[in-house]
């Protein structure tokens, strides 16, 4: 198995991970927060941030796949576990892990203002250069990344690495 070359620590990741909770704090002070984690790759960020925001919230969960085991997306976005509560009348942010193609966030993004939020919002830990297809606003970004494989922190290759404290990036992805 290849080892993934270490890109951000995890101490960077936590700093930012509190900044962005006081950025989200200030900016919904009032206003009960639906925090959207998409899953998997976001649990880790999500777990961690919403330990930040100081704020009464509530948590819920999609699933939304468009890798499946490789290391490009399929371009088709498919939800593949839908949420548990109304967003109705509800300030949402969507709490994402990366912002690849955008593909997945402006899916998410369009099925949930057809649910009647009374605002929706984008909160990423990544946000990789060059690759968006779809230039989806991220209102809150931890940070902007290469066009590499990156692992780490909650993100995984076929289910692997989720559970490096840090990000990484994987030089050549293998099925072993």
């Amino acid at each position: 198995m290849d080892r993934p070359t270490p890109l951000i620590t995890a101490e960077a990741i936590a700093a930012r991970v509190g900044e962005l909770g006081q950025l989200i704090t200030r900016d919904y002070r009032g206003k009960p927060l639906l925090l959207v984690g998409v899953l998997d790759g976001a649990f880790v960020f999500l777990a961690d941030l919403c330990r930040q925001v100081d704020l009464p919230l509530d948590l819920d969960f999609v699933c939304v796949q468009s890798y499946r085991e490789g290391t490009e997306s399929n371009g088709r976005p498919a939800l593949t576990r839908d949420l548990t509560r109304p967003v109705a009348g509800r300030d949402v942010l969507i709490v994402e892990d990366i912002v690849d193609t955008g593909l997945t966030a402006d899916f998410l993004w369009k099925l949930l203002g057809t649910r009647g939020a009374s605002s929706l919002a984008l909160c990423a830990l990544l946000r990789k250069k060059g690759r968006a297809i779809r230039d989806v606003p991220v209102e809150y970004l931890g940070f902007e990344v290469p066009d590499r494989f990156i692992v780490g922190y909650g993100l995984d290759h076929a289910q692997r690495y989720r559970n490096l404290p840090y990000l990484a990036v994987l030089e050549r992805p293998s099925s072993d």
